[in-house]
């Protein structure tokens, strides 16, 4: 990533892509979850719908709410996630080499591509992995996913 991108970002006059805060997570050891959530510093025990915050990268057809955002006292967090149809999302590296994975498809189909072993997913599916390398999350061009990710 150039220095001129982490400075118009910087300076919000672009926003990220799902690729690029990716990238930004791999270099701080961070996940997305947290690098978003690094200004809170303790936890709400209830964390109602309407407080989950939403993130939507549009120019890929990808959705997430942080249905349990990360703190800094506790180790996990859970995610919903929707992917369109057509959708492709590459993650060169993990924001945190060896971090468990819980994936639990709800609707649609996935494939999942972690460290080049691909994985077909339907609904009712859980894929548990920790992740060291590359992963690729691609939905048909007829069915998206819908899915729940839980980090530990």
């Amino acid at each position: 990533m150039s220095r001129a991108t982490l400075s118009r970002l910087e300076n919000a006059e672009v926003s990220a892509t799902a690729n690029v805060l990716g990238k930004l997570c791999a270099a701080y050891g961070l996940t997305m979850s947290r690098l978003m959530h690094m200004v809170e510093d303790d936890f709400v025990p209830l964390v109602r719908r309407s407080a989950q915050p939403v993130w939507v990268d549009a120019s890929v057809g990808f959705r997430r709410r942080s249905v349990s955002p990360p703190a800094r006292t506790l180790a996990g967090e859970a995610l919903e996630c929707e992917l369109e149809p057509g959708t492709r999302i590459t993650y060169d590296r993990p924001a945190k080499p060896g971090l468990e994975h819980h994936l639990i498809m709800i609707e649609g189909q996935l494939e999942l591509s972690v460290d080049g072993q691909i994985y077909d997913l339907g609904p009712g599916d859980c894929l548990r992995y920790q992740l060291f390398g590359e992963s690729v999350f691609v939905t048909s061009e007829e069915c998206g996913a819908r899915y729940f990710l839980f980090m530990v």
